[in-house]
């Protein structure tokens, strides 16, 4: 049976990657799940998420070989999902991504054993996060909060956590949707 695939997604600034690292951190490690890294053509030395980063003839490249299992475009980039998640979870483990929003709604990828999880947060918060990581021009801030209310998520079976106090809380919520989608020990299934 396939492992469950777990696509995180939700507004910039919502702090989705700060969640995902402390949750990694403090997880049991007998927990078993793999965080998928995202390919992006944007420089590593961006600040954020630790991600791979590829020129778009390198990216366009890989998408071509059929290499990523999910892609999309937003802020000016390409993000990918490479396809070796799908052995992970052949072999049982579950996977997190951080995606999109919109390419959630809009594609078909996403379908069979995926647990959908908005991770968010009040829009001052989203602001304050935005402008406190100096990626982006104030301008170009604006834009990623009128995206971010654009799109409403009301899917089937949606985890909403909302990060709106301390980082451990929103992590533990996180770990502890985890463990509830921990398939049965090999060894029990066995002996049934």
């Amino acid at each position: 049976m396939t492992a469950p695939l777990v696509y995180v997604m939700g507004p910039s600034g919502a702090g989705k990657d700060s969640v995902l690292n402390r949750a990694r951190e403090t997880m049991a490690a007998d927990l078993p799940v793999a965080f998928a890294h995202r390919y992006i053509t944007r420089p590593a030395d961006t600040g954020g998420e630790n991600h791979v980063a590829l020129s778009p003839a390198e990216f366009a490249r890989r998408r071509a070989c059929g290499l990523f299992a999910l892609h999309w475009q937003a802020h000016g980039n390409e993000y990918g999902i490479g396809s070796e998640i799908e052995a992970w979870r052949q072999a049982g483990l579950i996977v997190v991504v951080s995606g999109s929003r919109e390419h959630f709604l809009t594609s078909g990828d996403c379908a069979a054993h995926t647990v959908p999880v908005l991770i968010t947060a009040p829009k001052e918060h989203l602001h304050a996060r935005l402008a406190q990581r100096g990626r982006e021009t104030a301008s170009a801030v604006g834009k990623r909060l009128e995206r971010g209310a654009a799109y409403d998520l009301d899917v089937p079976g949606l985890t909403v956590i909302v990060n709106d106090g301390t980082l451990d809380a929103a992590a533990h919520a996180f770990v502890r949707l985890l463990a509830t989608l921990r398939p049965p020990a090999r060894d029990a299934r066995r002996q049934a």
